[in-house]
C-alpha cells in the first residue's frame, strides 16, 4: 500500500465543498481542513505508485476549487497504534 499526503490549497469560498468532492475520490480516505499556509490535507491511500497518478492529477487536481497540490508520499509508518485504532472504530471484540 502506497500512502500519500496531498497539501491542497482552495478557493477559499468552497473549501467544504472542495473537501466533500475530494474525499468521493476512490483512493482518498480522508480529507482534513487545516490551519497555515494551505487549507486541506487530503491522505491518499493506494495499492501502487503509479495508483497516485490516477487518484491525484487525473482526479483530485481537477476537483473545482482546488488552486495548487502539493504531494508528500510516505516512506514508512512508524506507529501503527492510531491506524489500528481508526480501524477498530466500531468492532466490539
Amino acid at each position: 500500500m502506497v500512502t500519500a499526503f496531498v497539501l491542497i490549497k482552495t478557493d477559499a469560498s468552497r473549501i467544504p465543498e472542495t473537501a466533500e468532492e475530494i474525499s468521493a475520490i476512490q483512493g482518498i480516505s480522508e480529507v482534513y481542513s487545516v490551519t497555515g499556509e494551505w487549507d486541506l490535507i487530503a491522505v491518499a491511500r493506494v495499492p501502487k505508485h503509479d495508483d497516485l497518478a490516477d487518484v491525484i492529477a487525473d482526479k483530485l487536481s481537477k476537483v473545482p476549487g482546488v488552486v495548487h497540490t502539493t504531494t508528500q508520499i510516505a516512506f514508512r509508518a512508524y506507529s501503527q497504534h492510531d491506524l489500528d485504532a481508526a480501524f477498530a472504530l466500531g468492532f466490539e471484540q
